[in-house]
Formats: structure tokens, C-alpha cells, sequence
């Protein structure tokens, strides 16, 4: 019997309601016998008959069945001891924590696809991924309490706890990749011994509680001094140079004040003072609490400060080639009087006509599938390095014509990076070869010393070239020779690190030609 009326009643048998609703015969079965739905009839033979109420409450149960609701929910719900809308705001909450969940697993398995991440890694992945916002603060706590422990540094130690990982409850791939790499990060022994380097330092020389206002100073101080050297390195002033010293005084100038006590400490521009600033820039400077902390920001969604290494090597540079003030350009000033002058008089002139000749022949060499090979100059590829040779004679160009150039980060080479350079190897040429140009006084160096030192970067930079494409360049070995006693003369007693202008002397063969030597003297590496 499918169906059966009573009165104007009709009710249905199971099999019949299974074709109704959908739903599967033993489904039907389970539902009625866990409550969800109730038999309004029996056949004589005991079969179960169902009336139109429970259709209804058939296709209720499947709709909040597929919503993922249990039948103990459904049948609360059928039963009015729930309203539905209480339910339905129970279960969005329920669905928004497993919602939270699969993002967060779907960017753990996205970050194991980036970082290809081994088996062991993966565990240690999601156990940093599963972790409570309780267990996230308490691993900044246990590392803050390892790496500080009874030191004397209060103010240190707040800021550090105070700045705890808090990942939001939908976040983004790059929040989850932080905390996965701020979770191994704080496990890492060299963290922990640059904070606890920082914080012996603070300890001996700045202990017990700081006030805000010294903290702001500290920050004024920082922002002040990067904006300083962007500036500086977007004018292509090299750390090294004369033109860096005004820049390190006004820096000291600014950071002085922010001593404690610098009238009792006789705190003025000095050697002291230099040599205090490069000693705290070189405890503060390591690239692993740098990473804390913008890893923490992005975790946070807080601003991140750009990376302060380049401009923090700038600056230590500056300080040790200007350890005092004035000391360096006074150096150069009396060895541009009293140097050597190795060229006849116009000597200088078709020794740089020779070096451009044989460097435009490298330039004309590159092609464009070379634009990203390495060079011997760090961080340089053909393409910066090729805009660094175009940049050298507008830069020396300029100041021969008092038209000193500071576009150092623009790009000088266009689309046509041999025209680029002809134009300016032409530029170079024309400033050079006006009346008076080579005894003209520029600062404290006459016109030909100007000539000398495009003469020297084209020699440096140009082997450079020849090394990254591979292409001879020995037409200008003889100009090499005779410039390798300018260089040391120029060089010889300057601070040198990776960061300066030059790197410190490599090791060169015996049989090294002169422009092997030259290059290895300005801190290539030579085989």
C-alpha cells in the first residue's frame, strides 16, 4: 500500500515518502527512529504510514541536516525547545570557527608548497598553526624571560612583551607564513643572542626605567638619521667619500642631545662621540631582531618599517672612514696637492678617452638576455651595474660643469643602454676638455683629479663588465699600470668594508696583469 486517506487526511508509506523527499529508505527509517520524524499511522500490518506534518519536518531536517547541524540540534528545533533562528546563530558561530580553521590549514599548506617544507617541518608547522592566542603569547614570554633573564633592563623587557603575536581570526597567507617563521625564529640561538647582547648593553650603559619621552627621542633620532642617508645614497654619495662627512655631522648633531647627560660627558662632535654612535649603531644592528620585529608587525597588521640594514651599514661605513670631523677631506685635500700626478698634463685626458673607448666596447658587447648575470659588485646585476657606468660620467660630467647631478637611483639607460652610455662617455669628454678644466679648483681637488677618478671607476667597473659576460678587456692594461699608484695612494689608508666604496684588498697571483691587480687592490676577487 503506497498511500491511505482518512477523512481528508492522506498519509504516504515509507517508500513513497522516500520518493518524495528524496531521501533514502533506511535514512527515513533512522530519522523516525531517533525522533526526527514520528509515524502518524500503521497499517494493519504494522507498516509505518506518514502524513503531510511529516514531509514537512523531513525536508526541515535535510535542509538543516546539509547545513551541518546534528540530529540532536534538528530534532531541539523540531520539537520548538529551540527557535530556529537560535540555532541558526548558534551554528554560525560554529561554522565561522571551522571556516577560521580551514584558512588557517589552507595557508599552512600553502606556505609548505612555498617553503617546501619537509615531513618534521610540516609538524611543527601545524602544531604553530593549531596554537591558542594564550600559547602564542606565552612563547614570546618564555623567550623574552630566557634570553633577558635577571638583567636590568625594565623598559627593554615591557616593549618586548608588550609587542605579542596577535594573529587574527581570518588571516591573511603573509600573517600565517610571520607566525610560522616568528614561531621558528624565536627558537633560533642567534635571536636570542643579539636581544640578550642588546640588553647587556642597555643594562651597563642605559639601566632602570626609561620615561616615553626618551624612547620618542630614540625614534626621532633614528628617523632622522635614515632619512639622512636615503638621501645621501639617492645623491650616489658613497659612505666613504668627503661629501659623506657634512652628512655624519649633521647625524651626530642630532643624536647628541638624546645622551644622558652629554654636557657631563663632554659630549661634542669628536672622535669620541663618532666612536660612541658606530658602538651603539653596531650592538643595535643585526638582522635577526630586525626580522622580529617586522615579522611581529605584519602578524599585528601594523605598520612595517622597511629594512634598516643597507642604510645601517651606510652610515657605520661613514663613521669609520670619518672617524673625526674633517679628517678625511683634510687627507685628500693635502694628497691632491702634494700627490702624484703620473700623467703629463694632458696626459689624464687621453688615458680617460682610452678607458671610455675600451668600455664602450664592453657596453656594446651586452646583450639582453646578459641584463641579469651577477657582477663582481655586490648586490649588482649587468643591468645596475651598466647604469652605474652611465651614471659615472653624467655624475663627474656635472660637477666638471657645476652642475653636480643626484639622480643616483634613476634609470639612466632607457632602452638603448649603448647610446645611453655613448651620450654620457661624450658628456664626460666635452666637461673635461674645457679651457682651464684640469687646474680649476673643485673643493679642495684641482680638475685632473676629477678626471683620475672616472678614470679609476671606468678601469674597476669595466673589468667588472668583461668578468659578468665574459669578454676580453685588455685594451686599457696599460692605462691600469700606471693608475695602480693613484689608487693606492687615493685608497691606501682608508677604512675599507663590503659596504664602502670599495671593498678591503683581495689576494691577486703573481702573475696577475695590472688590471687584475687593480681590481683585486679595490676588493675583487681574482683567480
Amino acid at each position: 500500500m503506497e498511500r491511505m486517506h482518512v477523512g481528508d487526511n492522506t498519509f504516504w508509506s515509507i517508500g513513497e515518502v522516500a520518493r518524495k523527499t528524496g531521501l533514502s529508505v533506511k535514512l527515513i527509517r533512522h530519522w523516525s527512529d531517533a525522533g526526527i520524524v514520528h509515524p502518524a499511522q500503521r497499517t494493519p500490518a504494522g507498516y509505518r504510514l506518514y502524513g503531510t506534518e511529516a514531509l514537512a519536518r523531513l525536508q526541515l531536517a535535510q535542509t538543516l541536516r546539509g547545513l551541518g547541524l546534528g540530529l540532536a540540534t534538528i530534532r531541539d528545533v523540531l520539537e520548538r525547545e529551540s527557535t530556529l533562528s537560535e540555532v541558526a546563530a548558534t551554528h554560525i558561530d560554529a561554522l565561522e570557527k571551522q571556516i577560521r580553521t580551514l584558512r588557517t590549514q589552507q595557508a599552512v599548506l600553502r606556505s609548505v608548497i612555498r617553503r617546501n617544507t619537509t615531513a618534521e617541518g610540516l609538524t611543527t608547522m601545524t602544531g604553530l598553526a593549531r596554537m591558542s592566542a594564550a600559547e602564542r603569547r606565552s612563547i614570546i614570554q618564555d623567550f623574552v624571560t630566557d634570553t633577558l633573564g635577571e638583567l636590568d633592563v625594565p623598559t627593554y623587557r615591557r616593549g618586548l612583551l608588550a609587542a605579542t603575536p596577535d594573529l587574527p581570526a581570518d588571516p591573511t597567507d603573509e600573517q600565517v607564513d610571520a607566525w610560522l617563521e616568528l614561531g621558528e625564529l624565536v627558537r633560533n640561538p642567534a635571536l636570542r643572542a643579539s636581544a640578550r647582547r642588546m640588553a647587556h648593553y642597555a643594562a651597563e650603559h642605559h639601566p632602570g626605567e626609561h620615561d616615553d619621552s626618551a624612547l620618542r627621542d630614540a625614534e626621532q633620532v633614528t628617523d632622522d638619521w635614515l632619512r639622512r642617508v636615503e638621501t645621501a645614497t639617492a645623491q650616489g654619495i658613497a659612505p666613504d667619500s668627503p661629501a659623506a662627512d657634512p652628512v655624519v655631522t649633521a647625524i651626530v648633531a642630532t643624536w647628541i642631545p638624546t645622551q644622558a647627560a652629554p654636557d657631563e660627558k663632554g659630549l661634542v662632535d669628536n672622535a669620541q662621540a663618532r666612536a660612541l654612535l658606530l658602538e651603539q649603531l653596531e650592538v643595535a644592528s643585526d638582522t635577526h631582531v630586525e626580522r622580529y620585529w617586522q615579522l611581529l608587525c605584519i602578524i599585528n597588521g601594523w605598520p612595517v618599517r622597511p629594512s634598516m640594514a643597507a642604510a645601517g651599514r651606510w652610515l657605520t661605513t661613514a663613521l669609520r672612514a670619518h672617524p673625526e670631523p674633517g679628517v678625511r677631506a683634510a687627507r685628500l685635500a693635502e694628497l691632491y696637492d702634494v700627490g702624484q700626478d703620473v700623467w703629463e698634463p694632458n696626459g689624464v685626458l687621453h688615458a680617460c678617452d682610452e678607458v671610455l673607448d675600451a668600455v664602450g666596447e664592453l657596453v656594446s658587447a651586452v646583450e639582453p638576455g646578459q641584463f641579469d648575470r651577477p657582477t663582481a659588485c655586490a648586490d649588482w646585476d649587468v643591468h645596475t651595474l651598466l647604469n652605474h657606468l652611465v651614471w659615472e660620467n653624467l655624475l663627474w660630467a656635472g660637477l666638471a660643469n657645476g652642475t653636480p647631478r643626484s639622480d643616483f637611483t634613476a634609470d639612466h639607460l632607457g632602452d638603448d643602454h649603448v647610446a645611453a652610455f655613448r651620450t654620457a662617455s661624450q658628456a664626460a669628454r666635452s666637461a673635461f676638455r674645457r679651457p682651464g678644466m684640469l687646474e680649476r679648483r673643485y673643493g679642495p681637488a684641482p680638475g685632473r683629479r676629477l678626471v683620475e677618478q672616472l678614470v679609476i671607476e671606468m678601469l674597476v667597473h669595466g673589468w667588472d663588465l668583461a668578468q659578468a659576460i665574459g669578454h676580453p678587456y685588455d685594451t686599457a692594461q696599460h692605462v691600469a699600470e700606471t693608475a695602480l699608484p693613484v689608487v693606492r695612494e687615493i685608497y691606501g689608508d682608508l677604512p675599507r668594508t663590503a659596504a664602502g666604496s670599495f671593498a678591503p684588498p683581495q689576494p691577486v697571483p703573481d702573475d696577475a696583469g695590472p688590471l687584475d691587480r687593480l681590481a683585486a687592490y679595490l676588493g675583487r676577487s681574482v683567480t
